[in-house]
């Protein structure tokens, strides 16, 4: 249930802690494993944190997880990623996941996008 003093791009964070946390509980190692590589893969490399973050939002639009989009589309913001690119990335997930990828880039990543700059503002 949406708590009413957040907003629902931060409900959907939120219960997505929650699930990870009740995860964790019963496979505490399963769990650290993932977080270990997860954090590990979006380190700054040859590719920029925010490039990497891009590429997981397009991946997330393409493979319809509307959890990943969100989280992905929150990395986004947080690393500084533009409106603009933003959409270019949604635009590149749309070209391989068809009218189901664009549709979701067009009403999900854009209503988080813009929950997620003016909460900030």
């Amino acid at each position: 249930m949406q708590d009413q003093n957040m907003t629902w791009t931060q409900t959907y964070l939120h219960d997505y802690k929650e699930g990870m946390g009740v995860f964790a509980e019963h496979m505490p190692e399963v769990a650290h494993q993932f977080s270990q590589f997860s954090q590990e893969c979006f380190k700054a490399g040859e590719l920029s944190q925010k490039d990497k973050q891009l590429m997981a939002l397009g991946i997330s639009i393409v493979a319809q997880d509307e959890y990943c989009m969100i989280y992905h589309t929150k990395g986004c913001v947080d690393q500084g990623a533009s409106e603009k690119e933003i959409l270019e990335a949604c635009g590149v997930a749309a070209a391989f996941g068809g009218g189901a990828a664009l549709s979701q880039a067009v009403t999900l990543v854009q209503d988080a996008y813009s929950d997620l700059t003016n909460s900030i503002n």
